[in-house]
């Protein structure tokens, strides 16, 4: 069976260096390109690290991008040239740029996904029926614990549990936002959606939705103990892009909820 050729950017960051070492026990790939936003002058597995450049990448097949914003940007205008499919790991995406990514969804396949793990995702669907189905009555909150060196608050997977609630009652997610908040012992509920985002230690993620009528408390939860779950649900995004066509996939729809 030929091997699909993968692109790993930002192949020194904490994802990436995870996703090299999943891409070691999966022989459905072939490691051809790493690539970063400035120059190293290192080796990994035999591989140069590259710039981010048409050269570097075009013989891949698909390419896995867990950076930031700014270079997922740089990586989609080169992948919307060369024809390539992108799997974007990356968070901390404005409503703006979020508009961006769906216009080259349009030339190329991109599967985004503000987390790659089967749990969280499942943890999103029944954020959403739990939201559709306790109503009005009752209030939402998002609670997320990650390391100390995670920049972004609240984290790309509060927001997507934010859709689900949003999705729950029928609403415009960015309409639902309400105060973020930063390493704080407690918050409160409100009519919108309000964020707590604790960084701390080597807490790889720890996510946590309650709703609230005021006389019971309805409690859903995710801990993450190991960050190769995130690289091994990159690689089967990957897997699972390769077939498709144009547009903007979701873990979603890999794992074809209802």
């Amino acid at each position: 069976m030929k091997k699909i050729n993968l692109a790993v950017t930002g192949c020194m960051g904490r994802m990436g260096q995870q996703i090299i070492k999943s891409v070691k026990k999966d022989n459905k790939f072939k490691l051809i390109a790493l690539t970063e936003n400035k120059k190293i002058n290192k080796k990994i597995n035999g591989i140069n690290i590259d710039l981010n450049s048409e050269q570097s990448l075009k013989k891949a097949d698909i390419i896995i991008d867990f950076t930031v914003p700014k270079c997922t940007f740089q990586i989609l205008k080169i992948a919307s040239k060369l024809k390539k499919k992108v799997v974007i790991g990356t968070t901390g995406f404005t409503k703006k740029e979020e508009f961006t990514i769906e216009r080259y969804s349009k030339k190329i396949p991109i599967l985004k996904a503000g987390n790659m793990s089967l749990g969280i995702n499942l943890l999103m669907y029944l954020t959403e029926i739990t939201s559709n189905s306790l109503g009005k009555n009752f209030l939402s909150k998002i609670y997320e614990v990650h390391h100390k060196h995670k920049k972004d608050y609240p984290s790309g997977t509060a927001l997507m549990l934010g859709k689900g609630i949003a999705l729950g009652k029928n609403r415009n997610f960015y309409e639902l936002i309400g105060k973020k908040y930063l390493n704080k012992k407690s918050f409160p509920y409100s009519n919108k959606i309000n964020f707590n985002s604790i960084r701390k230690g080597k807490i790889i993620g720890e996510h946590e939705v309650k709703f609230s009528s005021g006389k019971e408390i309805i409690t859903l939860n995710h801990e993450a103990f190991d960050r190769a779950l995130y690289s091994e649900g990159a690689l089967s995004a990957a897997k699972w892009l390769m077939k498709k066509k144009p547009g903007l996939y979701s873990m979603r729809d890999l794992i074809n909820f209802k």
